[in-house]
């Protein structure tokens, strides 16, 4: 959990900074799927707070979610979850990529998204599917970030396909229309944190492939 306080760099990359980028994404595809149990609220309440680089972009931000975590319960932080996310009918704020970026869902956004994650040889699993969670779900965007930087397919899983699906289909919308409709939501707490976190890591991200275009 340290590691994930890192300010994230891609260039001049070794594989300790790609391993950093990596936990950060499941990290957070963790923290947006499904609010923390108590094994990850126990590990938060032991992380330490300070970034291997004291002010780093991702320091002030990180703080604030451990502070969120720490001040949270797994009581709460599933009540803020249904308010935000669930609910009978329409949720307050929708995780699916296709209605931000379309104003509805199962749009042309989450079309054009299974054409590339089946060229990258890539579906949602059962379990998700089961769930009727789409792939345009920003927690199964970041597992797949996650895959494209740690699989062992050098094929599949190098710069430049993560920068497509990065380009594509998380930075239109995710550290944007998704993390001012959580940070505005009055009821959010942790989430407004999450939600702060992303999206600094985000531009941290959309910096980094800046670089190398």
């Amino acid at each position: 959990m340290s590691e994930a306080a890192a300010n994230v760099k891609l260039i001049d990359r070794d594989e300790g900074e790609e391993l950093q980028r990596a936990e950060l994404y499941g990290l957070l595809a963790r923290l947006w799927i499904a609010p923390p149990d108590a094994e990850l609220l126990a590990r938060f309440a032991v992380a330490v707070t300070e970034a291997p680089q004291p002010g780093g972009f991702l320091e002030a931000p990180w703080q604030a979610l451990v502070a969120a975590m720490r001040a949270s319960s797994v009581e709460a932080a599933a009540a803020e979850h249904d308010t935000l996310f669930s609910g009978v009918g329409k949720p307050d704020i929708f995780l699916l990529g296709s209605f931000h970026l379309a104003g509805a869902l199962n749009e042309k956004p989450l079309v054009a998204l299974r054409e590339d994650l089946a060229a990258l040889g890539l579906a949602r699993d059962a379990q998700a599917a089961d769930r009727g969670l789409t792939e345009d779900h920003v927690a199964f965007l970041f597992e797949v970030m996650r895959y494209l930087i740690a699989g062992d397919d050098l094929a599949v899983c190098n710069l430049e396909r993560q920068r497509q699906l990065f380009r594509t289909h998380l930075q239109p919308w995710v550290g944007t229309a998704l993390a001012d409709a959580v940070e505005q939501h009055p009821r959010a707490k942790l989430y407004a944190a999450l939600a702060g976190f992303t999206r600094a890591f985000m531009q941290v991200e959309t910096q980094g492939f800046d670089m190398i275009e």
